[in-house]
């Protein structure tokens, strides 16, 4: 079972979190879990956002970016092709 630990929220917040509840058709704690969850997603693509808008800036670092992607870009499986079959050697045949 897991630990249940208390958490205090004003009169405001938890009439909304027991009206979503009921709305959901869910619990409480779910709907409470998920919006932690909704959050903590929220808050990593902001801070990627800023790295990136960093990353762009910084005119020497974005040309960097843009010459790996460059060599990376043969690289990925865009057009993979499930019948294939790839050897040790590097040598692929289309299957059989």
């Amino acid at each position: 079972m897991a630990q249940a630990n208390m958490v205090r929220l004003n009169e405001a917040s938890h009439r909304t979190l027991r009206q979503l509840a009921e709305t959901l058709g869910e619990s409480m704690q779910a709907v409470l879990a998920q919006a932690i969850e909704d959050y903590r997603r929220k808050q990593f693509f902001a801070q990627m956002d800023t790295s990136f808008a960093a990353l762009r800036a910084d005119e020497t670092a974005w040309q960097e970016e843009l010459t790996e992607r460059e060599e990376l870009s043969g690289t990925l499986l865009d057009d993979f092709i499930e019948a294939e079959v790839w050897r040790e050697d590097g040598s692929v045949t289309n299957g059989g």
